[in-house]
């Protein structure tokens, strides 16, 4: 069975400490270039390594002893998808955890300032904000040791991770004192290089952060006379972290070499953050991984199977692999750095590699469906996932992982190499480096 981590509702703690978890999801206008995916399921619920991409950071804030409350914030519509989340994971946990919905797009700290009074709700001594998109081994308990050591609890810690000279211009970028951490310069997505550490989208604050947003929310309004322009949204990256450095209360934890991060921007990352995941299982929840047995399937490495999927013991799964409840898969299927969601039927014979396959689609027998892996440069320590956009200078799709939407069909001994199918289409030719519209 699964570790059960329960809490009481009440704020109060042994340690006299109460610390709380923000979760920024943004909202439907996000998340373009994880379509198709994102057509079905809002992005941060889509499943990484069997799980809805949240799920990963509140199952990390559970590890925190004085976490007493985990609040969501966004603009997506609460949805019955939405809804069935946050109540499923009340009911598990046992923790004061509620979605809360800004009345337009605020930005990262705009929905900071604007649910100030919740977030503030029992007095917590200090908050974690992340950003749904981002993932790694958090290392929580980390950042609370070093923001203790640093500040005696009293200032901010930024989490910060590797990344080569040419992709560390695509994040934010921190300049850091590297005898003491401090942080003295920040900026965002820089035209020039400035530092190879990154912002990794976890934040440790206390609630004076308030004061430099409430700062920056009252020069706005006060820079436009006419009330019809004003707007709350503030940006956390461009408005806030810059004047926090330099204010000799800002700190920079960096992760280790072997603590690999990256961010969900399109299926290619979703991709290696499934595999991040499944890695993390042997250590943190070996029960979630597949084994070899008689009568069951072949295994390859790190994999994990829904109870409700079907497999036939001929079929070899892995390395990297989740398979979603109500899948069936065929005799003498292969199926390797993919993700296959609920209810797909992947008929006999069929190789699936380095794909993403939607609900309800149909693999046809002896036919092959094949991506481009989008892992990051091995030779480069600092490498990271590629977050390229989908076509190149020249107009051709960049090569990526394969992605069928919902409801698609492959006719049987066909080839869908490097490409992009929206849902619902039959596929009766083979084809590569397309989108399928």
């Amino acid at each position: 069975m699964e570790k059960r981590i329960s809490r009481q509702g009440s704020f109060s703690t042994q340690s006299g400490k109460m610390i709380k978890s923000i979760i920024l999801i943004g909202g439907p206008q996000k998340g373009t270039r994880f379509r198709p995916l994102s057509f079905q399921v809002p992005k941060p619920l889509f499943p990484i390594a069997g799980y809805p991409m949240i799920q990963h950071q509140i199952e990390a804030c559970l590890e925190i002893p004085d976490c007493r409350e985990i609040l969501i914030v966004g603009y997506y519509q609460p949805t019955p998808e939405l809804k069935r989340f946050v109540q499923a994971m009340y009911q598990q946990h046992n923790i004061s955890l509620r979605y809360l919905q800004e009345y337009s797009p605020l930005g990262t700290a705009g929905g900071l300032y604007h649910f100030r009074d919740q977030i503030l709700r029992g007095n917590p001594n200090s908050f974690f904000v992340f950003n749904s998109d981002v993932h790694c081994d958090f290392p929580l308990q980390e950042m609370l040791t070093f923001h203790e050591e640093k500040t005696s609890g009293r200032g901010h810690v930024i989490l910060g991770s590797g990344a080569n000279s040419k992709q560390a211009g695509n994040y934010g970028v921190i300049g850091q004192n590297e005898e003491t951490q401090e942080v003295i310069h920040y900026v965002e997505k820089p035209e020039t290089f400035v530092s190879n550490v990154i912002n990794a989208g976890v934040y440790l604050f206390t609630p004076e952060v308030f004061k430099v947003i409430g700062e920056t929310f009252q020069s706005n309004h006060a820079d436009l006379e006419d009330t019809s322009l004003r707007s709350d949204y503030i940006h956390l990256e461009r408005d806030i972290l810059p004047k926090l450095a330099r204010s000799g209360t800002f700190f920079a934890y960096q992760l280790s070499q072997d603590n690999k991060w990256c961010q969900i921007k399109n299926g290619g990352s979703a991709i290696y953050a499934n595999r991040l995941y499944l890695r993390q299982w042997r250590r943190k929840y070996p029960e979630r991984l597949a084994v070899n047995g008689d009568g069951l399937p072949e295994i390859v490495g790190d994999v994990s199977i829904h109870p409700g999927a079907q497999i036939h013991p001929s079929a070899v799964l892995g390395p990297n692999v989740y398979i979603g409840n109500g899948v069936a898969i065929g005799a003498g299927a292969r199926v390797k750095e993919s993700i296959i969601l609920e209810r797909a039927e992947l008929k006999e014979h069929c190789c699936v590699l380095h794909s993403i396959i939607g609900w309800d689609c149909i693999v046809g027998a002896w036919s092959r469906v094949e991506g481009y892996p989008s892992d990051p440069d091995p030779n480069d320590p600092l490498a990271l996932v590629a977050s390229d956009s989908l076509f190149n200078e020249e107009g051709r799709l960049n090569p990526s992982i394969t992605i069928l939407g919902e409801g698609v069909s492959v006719l049987g001994e066909l080839m869908v190499l490097n490409s992009i199918v929206l849902p619902h289409k039959e596929i009766n030719y083979s084809f590569k480096n397309q989108i399928i519209l």
